[in-house]
């Protein structure tokens, strides 16, 4: 089977299939109404370049010691094999359009290529202008803000990055129908990452008036210093910066929050049309019932919330992604030969909500991507890793969630001769990210500190009924975390405190909570 596999760059579950009432995302949600849709996906780190690494290489960000976007893995970490290579190894033709990997050092310049690549991975060329004085102001002068309405025909080349993203891959898939070979194409679409820069007429979908504030724009009273993320990104960008909000809790003001949220909403829509139009080709091109598809973000984005914008943090706004796999005969019937599954869905017209095939609530990690996709595939599913795995070039850290594919499957039976705790499926699942920090209290490299600089690291464990962490001191000379000099801690109870705001880490017992998470990270 083919695999077409999309990753979004800062896209947290503001899709209709995922319960969101608000957005239009007509065709990401015919595709969960395809796919086994999950509930409960969590990112290893919620930054571009680690977070990547981490899924795509299937090793946790302490394996590849990437924690910052300055490190090559294969030269810092270990010659670890990517789920890309590995399809590439076995036979298939693998394509990169967009941003797969996270660009610069820790892809060595070129996206992995050769190694994880058959061809030159691609990127538009009008990705250069992402940050330059493109979006007009109310003087009618350009400026480089966060809110970036644009008309498309102004733009520097007549046209937008993801578009021709979308244009490039369609290219492929018309190229690829004529050959006999598999292939593994991966796309990576830039929005909705800062900035806010879509074609203005999405905002039609959002009148201001329909937009809300976060449910809690509030810093909550017992969060620790060290756990707040001061959006340094956003307040360089000229709309806020001509705001003077004061450093590091903000706020910003509310009208501006809102339009804030309005223009995210309107960049997953303008997202989701490229979704859709990608789909629709891999229809036209008489694939869809022979290519699986795999759509997932690399983490999410806070949207105000706990008066934090941005990623950079181990909350659930911060970690949690979407994440859903059509596979064909599997996931859905076949389509006949003239049956289309993926027509294209204009999201300015009225759309039918569409209910995902199946929803499992189980918690997953993003690194449990690569074993999940071989075994989808066919493949050899890769061995889990030794406990010290850095001459291991084969082999990951997260479980193939595929035995959790039957909704109807609650509990799972212990696997004869099963040893390691990494493949038993009998315990609760739970996901593991984490977060560095430079210091105990916000400052201006808190949300992206260089490795050099990283002096804590925030361990977080987030199982269905809670998330709990811990900030211990960290070394960055040998990548040690001591777990005895515990800075600070944060527990919250999903079922009563779902959006995370008050912190009972200091009147509640959870020694039990600690060995649990010791055991895991200080292998």
């Amino acid at each position: 089977m083919n695999v077409l596999f999309i990753v979004v760059d800062d896209l947290r579950p503001v899709l209709g299939c995922y319960g969101d009432k608000l957005v239009k995302s007509p065709n990401i949600d015919q595709l969960a109404s395809q796919s086994v849709v999950f509930n409960n996906v969590y990112a290893q780190q919620a930054v571009c370049a680690p977070s990547r690494v981490s899924f795509l290489t299937g090793r946790r960000p302490d394996t590849t010691r990437l924690y910052d976007f300055y490190s090559y893995w294969r030269v810092h970490a270990g010659n670890y094999s990517t789920m890309p290579q590995y399809f590439k190894e076995n036979g298939y033709m693998t394509m990169s359009v967009g941003k797969v990997f996270h660009p610069g050092v820790s892809s060595n310049y070129h996206d992995d290529y050769p190694y994880s690549w058959s061809i030159p991975p691609f990127h538009p060329s009008t990705e250069k202008y992402e940050n330059d004085k493109t979006c007009r102001g109310k003087d009618g002068r350009l400026y480089a803000n966060l809110v970036c309405p644009v008309d498309v025909t102004e733009m520097p080349g007549g046209t937008l990055p993801d578009i021709q993203s979308t244009e490039e891959a369609i290219r492929l898939l018309n190229v690829m129908k004529t050959q006999k070979q598999k292939f593994f194409l991966a796309v990576g679409y830039h929005k909705p990452h800062i900035p806010l820069r879509y074609p203005q007429e999405f905002l039609k979908l959002y009148p201001l008036e329909n937009i809300t504030l976060a449910p809690d724009p509030w810093v909550p009273k017992k969060l620790p210093s060290v756990a707040y993320n001061p959006w340094m990104d956003i307040r360089q960008r000229d709309d806020v910066k001509a705001l003077n909000v004061s450093f590091p809790y903000g706020p910003l003001p509310d009208d501006f929050q809102r339009q804030i949220r309005q223009s995210y909403y309107a960049a997953v829509s303008y997202l989701d049309m490229q979704v859709g139009r990608l789909l629709n080709a891999l229809d036209d091109v008489g694939l869809s019932s022979s290519t699986m598809v795999v759509f997932t973000a690399d983490h999410g984005w806070s949207l105000g919330e706990h008066g934090e914008w941005a990623k950079y943090s181990n909350f659930d706004v911060a970690t949690r992604v979407p994440l859903m796999f059509y596979v064909p005969g599997m996931t859905s019937a076949a389509a006949s030969q003239q049956g289309r599954i993926f027509p294209y869905l204009d999201p300015f017209s009225r759309n039918l909500g569409l209910v995902p095939q199946g929803q499992s609530k189980k918690v997953v990690e993003l690194v449990s991507l690569f074993s999940t996709l071989a075994e989808l595939a066919g493949l050899q599913v890769p061995p889990a890793c030794p406990k010290t795995s850095f001459h291991v070039a084969l082999c990951t850290e997260g479980a193939s969630i595929v035995h959790y594919f039957n909704s109807s499957e609650e509990k799972v039976e212990m696997e004869d001769g099963c040893e390691d705790n990494n493949r038993c499926h009998t315990e609760e699942p739970v996901a593991f990210s984490q977060y560095p920090r430079p210091s105990d209290t916000p400052q201006w490299n808190s949300d992206k500190p260089k490795l050099k600089d990283i002096r804590i690291m925030g361990y977080s464990m987030r199982t269905i009924d809670y998330r709990y962490t811990v900030w211990v001191q960290f070394n960055p000379n040998n990548f040690s975390a001591d777990f005895e000099d515990v800075h600070a801690g944060e527990l919250y109870v999903v079922e009563t405190d779902p959006n995370q705001d008050y912190n009972i880490y200091n009147n509640t017992l959870h020694g039990h909570l600690f060995k649990k998470l010791l055991g895991f990270f200080k292998h």
